[in-house]
């Protein structure tokens, strides 16, 4: 299933008002358990299901994309989660290492855990570019560790490189997965994008943000068709 929004919509990643500062205070709380860092989302009321967010290669969970999204998710009634990957818990900067993929699987199998404890419903795991990329293939790996995934910018091939699909695991992958893209993505044009997701043997969905680059920052992205479309898909 593909659904395409245009620009022009209701939460701006690129920047945080003081309007919208102010009325996270008191509702995100630092988190950190069991070697899972980063920050929680709290919903006005009781929350059964959860959400946990990690970052890509070049950031943390602080990124705007995440920090929009957490918000979302948590004024729709989800308790969320975004975290700091292993590796970037070890240094402030820089890109993760090959060998330090299965650690950085870990910390996400760790924080979905820690997620358990916070709330009794399902989860649904989600990451930005090498994130989310890191959460499928701990999903292909363990089918019935989360209800539903949610991929920001999947990397699908390094950029030139179209050769080079990061799609081995796909058709091990037997969750709902929503993909969230841009139309000007080097790392994987949509057309790319919709053959790799019919690889998937469960329920998927693409969401096109029409001429966002890898960031999503020049797109627009409707955050609540995208809160809408993850957690009804996990649902069933």
């Amino acid at each position: 299933m593909r659904s395409e929004y245009q620009p022009g919509f209701r939460i701006g990643i690129g920047r945080a008002t003081a309007e919208w500062k102010a009325a996270l205070s008191g509702q995100v709380v630092r988190f950190e358990a069991d070697g899972v860092r980063g920050f929680l989302h709290r919903p006005d009321g009781d929350a059964e299901g959860g959400l946990v967010l990690t970052h890509g290669a070049g950031g943390n969970c602080n990124a705007p994309l995440l920090v929009a999204a957490a918000t979302a998710f948590a004024a729709a009634g989800m308790q969320v989660l975004r975290v700091d990957l292993p590796f970037r818990q070890r240094r402030p900067t820089g890109p993760p290492s090959p060998s330090g993929a299965a650690a950085d699987r870990d910390g996400l199998r760790r924080a979905v855990a820690a997620m358990r404890g916070v709330v009794p419903g399902e989860i649904i795991l989600g990451g930005q570019s090498y994130g989310g990329r890191q959460a499928t293939m701990l999903a292909a790996d363990e089918p019935s560790l989360v209800a539903g995934l949610l991929l920001f910018s999947y990397p699908l091939h390094p950029p030139g490189k179209p050769e080079r699909l990061r799609t081995g695991h796909f058709p091990l992958l037997r969750v709902p997965c929503v993909f969230v893209h841009g139309t000007a993505d080097p790392f994987g044009a949509i057309a790319e994008l919709e053959a790799a997701v019919a690889l998937i043997p469960a329920r998927t969905q693409v969401i096109v943000i029409e001429r966002a680059g890898h960031d999503l920052r020049r797109g627009r992205i409707d955050l609540s068709a995208v809160v809408a479309a993850a957690m009804e898909s996990a649902a069933g």
